[in-house]
């Protein structure tokens, strides 16, 4: 079990959430490395709760608050999303503390009386609040920002004026299990925060660039970023910032990414000899096999990509099925600034290729050439056409990068 004693962000300012050592799996993608759902409690005259977790640990979220404030004298409960893994322990909190006024968006409200109106949603005393809408604790005051399709139409922050601390909810997370509260005290965080981002916001891109202009224009200049997934921000908020930035703009470097999946070797052969060629033209590459390499990482790799190349052997008149499935995940997360090849091989029919670019078309990617197939297995001549067209490839991908 994780320690149970929370911990201090700034003076009366807690974390009391929980750390899921044994997730692996999150909205349909890997997380090899675990995860965490935060809650908050902010003390001062009045005692305020910043989201909750995933229903099978309020027990532990309520031992750490035990361990500041007696959990019945909580006056506020601020839901800033209403996806399970954050909202699930508020009928627990309710019941704990029954006088307690619930805050949320107004799609917040009609979520939550949606997901607990057997739970006794219409008992609660729920406000309604709006971007700029603030609510005195005291000392403190709270301001409550609306995150629109960041990353659905509920969401919400809520920010600490006074401690210039932003309680940003599914924005800036990473998923990460760790003992460690800080940015400052793990590695490779702006690495998780990538793949995090990839994997959940990459098609709101739009929609994260209107929030940051929104911010800037209610004079919300955060110092501390407090996430509901992985570690808090407080070495260099600008850091993380900046990053969001550059995804949200779809920012893309030269660089080429080959996925694919291959049955008896056919189209691994084509997939050596495409990066072989890209190689040689001086640019960045990357070789994802899709059964050996989780697709978290892969639509990581995939996002800073201006050159995709996919591969996928014939089966069943149609593309292998792990193509067919990472596709249909890619198309979904919308990314953008990117050429693509498609490549294959069959034996006595075809369909592979073709399949490939009626789903590409229908999610109107675009084809950087014509794509190309052999038949039973790549020789020498078509090896070389591989590498050639890789070459090719990775001229392009220094003429299609925006970065």
């Amino acid at each position: 079990m994780d320690d149970q004693r929370p911990v201090e962000l700034a003076k009366g300012i807690y974390w009391v959430g929980v750390v899921d050592w044994n997730l692996r799996d999150f909205h349909g993608y890997e997380t090899p490395k675990g995860g965490s759902y935060n809650a908050y409690l902010v003390v001062d005259e009045k005692i305020a709760l910043i989201d909750t977790v995933k229903a099978p640990f309020a027990g532990e979220m309520l031992r750490r608050i035990e361990q500041i404030v007696d959990p019945s004298k909580i006056d506020y409960v601020i839901s800033n999303h209403v996806e399970m893994d954050h909202s699930s322990s508020i009928s627990t909190i309710m019941k704990v503390a029954p006088n307690a006024k619930l805050f949320a968006s107004s799609k917040g409200q009609s979520g939550l009386s949606e997901y607990y109106k057997e739970e006794g949603f219409h008992d609660w005393d729920l406000t309604v609040v709006k971007t700029g809408d603030e609510l005195s604790l005291g000392e403190r005051t709270l301001m409550f920002i609306e995150a629109t399709m960041l990353h659905w139409p509920d969401s919400m922050q809520t920010y600490v004026k006074e401690d210039a601390l932003l309680f940003s909810n599914d924005a800036f997370g990473q998923h990460v299990a760790t003992s460690k509260r800080f940015d400052d005290e793990v590695d490779d965080v702006i690495e998780d925060a990538g793949i995090y981002y990839a994997n959940i916001l990459l098609p709101f891109g739009s929609q994260v660039l209107k929030y940051v202009e929104k911010l800037k224009e209610i004079g919300v200049h955060p110092e501390m970023i407090a996430p509901a997934h992985g570690v808090i921000w407080r070495r260099d908020v600008s850091k993380i910032m900046t990053q969001y930035l550059k995804w949200a703009n779809g920012e893309t470097t030269p660089k080429v990414i080959v996925i694919y999946d291959t049955m008896w070797g056919s189209t691994e052969k084509m997939a050596m000899e495409i990066v072989e060629g890209a190689r040689s033209a001086g640019v960045e590459v990357r070789l994802r096999h899709l059964r050996k390499n989780d697709w978290s990482l892969t639509m990581k790799e995939l996002m800073d990509a201006s050159i995709v190349a996919i591969g996928a052997p014939t089966m069943n008149n149609d593309m292998f099925y792990t193509l067919s499935g990472f596709i249909t995940y890619m198309k979904g997360l919308r990314p953008k600034g990117k050429k693509f090849f498609l490549f294959g091989s069959y034996g006595w029919g075809g369909g592979a290729v073709k399949g490939m670019e009626k789903m590409l078309e229908s999610g109107r990617f675009e084809l950087a050439m014509e794509s190309m197939q052999v038949k039973f297995r790549p020789y020498e001549e078509d090896k070389k056409a591989c590498r050639e067209i890789g070459y090719k490839l990775g001229e392009m991908a220094k003429e299609n990068a925006n970065n």
